[in-house]
């Protein structure tokens, strides 16, 4: 269902005839935005929103000669680019950037493309760290075996256990997520190895962490964490014979995406009990009731849950209404993210299933 709705921006005395075109599937401007948020984001122009389907492609084309904002993730190519003469912005508040946008020519016309994916890194770092402690003290394993009646106690029950504060941490990928996590972990006092290849070694040093490749990570860490994105240049580079190379009884926590890691050799890792470890993200989401990898002994496993916060999702919609207001007053966004076009083109995350 299409609704539209037409407001004047204060100041104005007739009706704005520019579009704000609301595609936000998966999301619902419901789901993202408060109450305040939301009267804020009807202001800005005519919303034009269609939430319970994709907008219809004949809607689009209609709609693109006076729009001005479009949130959502509405595929723009070249050529509906350059029907877009208002154009100034567009918001993917699924938060990934998809293939489906000519980012290089938003970029020569100065069009802002933008996501507020920094709103989930407190949520999903706050949550690897509680999975980071549960899987070096063993806190799931240590429930289940009490419930199975098989428990042991005091050092007895902690023979496979190890101390996270102290330890030393791997961090693969440090962009809002790996460096929201480094913040968290101050007070355990860990010595924090980086690896990321997009940034300079002067980034990193300068949030008290030591870059490395990936190989001296994987070897030194006691807690590896994958905050990495998946890219045309990465997908799978964590197979067999990396895993191979981190210390036997190591905790590993996959919270990124699934595609930066050969799934069937990291369970196998697991399964082998090679490593411990926890993942948030699955090749195949929603992960199918006889999939096996809910039945793999020392794998802690997260539906995909740990940014859904209600704070995180409302961040969003703050995020992405405080910058098109800006961006509408002729000022340059502060709070989202900027696709670059280079690294754009390269991302290979999936949307998020629309359901």
């Amino acid at each position: 269902m299409l609704s539209a709705k037409n407001k004047t921006r204060p100041g104005r005395d007739k009706t704005l005839a520019d579009i704000v075109l609301v595609d936000p599937l998966p999301r619902t401007l419901d789901l993202i935005m408060d109450p305040p948020t939301r009267a804020r984001f009807e202001r800005l122009g005519e919303l034009v929103i269609s939430e319970d389907r994709p907008m219809p492609d004949e809607t689009v084309e209609r709609l693109l000669p006076d729009t001005v904002l479009v949130i959502g993730q509405t595929a723009l190519p070249k050529a509906r680019l350059d029907r877009a003469p208002k154009l100034r912005a567009i918001f993917n508040v699924e938060t990934n950037f998809l293939p489906n946008i000519d980012y290089a020519a938003c970029q020569s016309r100065g069009i802002w493309v933008l996501s507020p994916a920094s709103a989930f890194a407190a949520p999903v770092a706050e949550a690897a760290l509680g999975m980071a402690i549960d899987l070096a003290r063993g806190i799931t394993t240590a429930d289940r075996a009490m419930r199975a009646g098989t428990e042991a106690y005091g050092l007895a029950g902690n023979t496979e256990t190890f101390r996270f504060a102290g330890s030393t941490v791997g961090l693969i990928g440090f962009g809002d997520l790996g460096r929201e996590f480094r913040r968290l972990i101050m007070p355990f006092d860990n010595k924090v190895l980086v690896h990321d290849p997009w940034l300079p070694d002067e980034i990193i040093r300068r949030h008290h962490a030591e870059p490395v490749g990936l190989d001296d990570l994987l070897r030194r860490a006691r807690v590896v964490l994958i905050f990495a994105t998946v890219t045309s240049d990465n997908q799978g580079f964590l197979g067999a014979r990396e895993f191979a190379l981190i210390q036997p009884g190591s905790a590993v926590l996959l919270m990124s995406r699934a595609g930066v890691v050969d799934f069937p050799a990291f369970l196998d890792a697991v399964r082998r009990g090679h490593i411990r470890a926890a993942t948030d993200v699955f090749p195949e989401e929603p992960v199918p009731a006889d999939d096996p990898v809910r039945r793999i002994p020392g794998l802690l496993l997260s539906a995909h849950r740990t940014g859904g916060t209600e704070d995180a999702l409302h961040a969003v919609g703050r995020m992405t209404v405080a910058d098109a207001e800006l961006i509408l007053r002729g000022l340059p966004p502060q709070l989202c993210r900027r696709a670059d076009p280079g690294i754009a083109e390269r991302l290979r995350s999936k949307p998020i299933a629309i359901t």
